[in-house]
């Protein structure tokens, strides 16, 4: 009885592998927001060693002003093989007076996510679009040719 029933098994086995190939995949990058520690966070009374203590290091400081401090936080989703799309997103922002204390704290959500979409896979440049050819046989009859201001190389200065 167990021998009429092997093959339907194996099938039914190669079947769940195959779909679990095609679960979703979710994954968290970056800080770990805790809300009880960043409602703590109190402007005017907490200095740049007390925001350290209480939420770490930050992902990283503003790139113009040290006094800005990034905590980034982001969950994504895809499908196989697929790239990850964001689904949330928290950046919250840190701004320290010049004093050491602490001005303000802002959050921003996936509004702050960037779509780039490439074109073609092609970068525009600037310049001369020339073929194959023109680009190995361009310079025959160049050599000897007047250069800067009708002067060849071996004319003085």
């Amino acid at each position: 009885m167990n021998r009429k029933f092997a093959p339907a098994t194996a099938i039914a086995a190669a079947i769940l592998l195959t779909l679990a190939g095609c679960a979703r995949v979710k994954d968290h990058q970056g800080y770990v927001l805790d809300e009880t520690l960043v409602a703590a966070i109190q402007p005017g009374v907490d200095t740049r060693d007390s925001v350290l203590g209480t939420l770490g290091r930050p992902t990283f400081t503003g790139q113009f002003s040290p006094d800005d401090w990034y905590y980034v936080s982001r969950d994504t989703r895809n499908l196989a093989f697929r790239s990850p799309r964001p689904n949330a997103q928290t950046i919250l922002r840190v701004r320290f007076s010049q004093a050491g204390t602490v001005e303000a704290v802002d959050r921003r959500g996936m509004e702050a996510v960037a779509s780039i979409d490439p074109m073609n896979d092609k970068t525009p440049t600037l310049g001369r679009n020339t073929s194959l050819l023109e680009e190995l046989f361009g310079n025959i009859g160049a050599v000897g040719a007047t250069g800067e201001r009708g002067r060849t190389a071996d004319d003085p200065q």
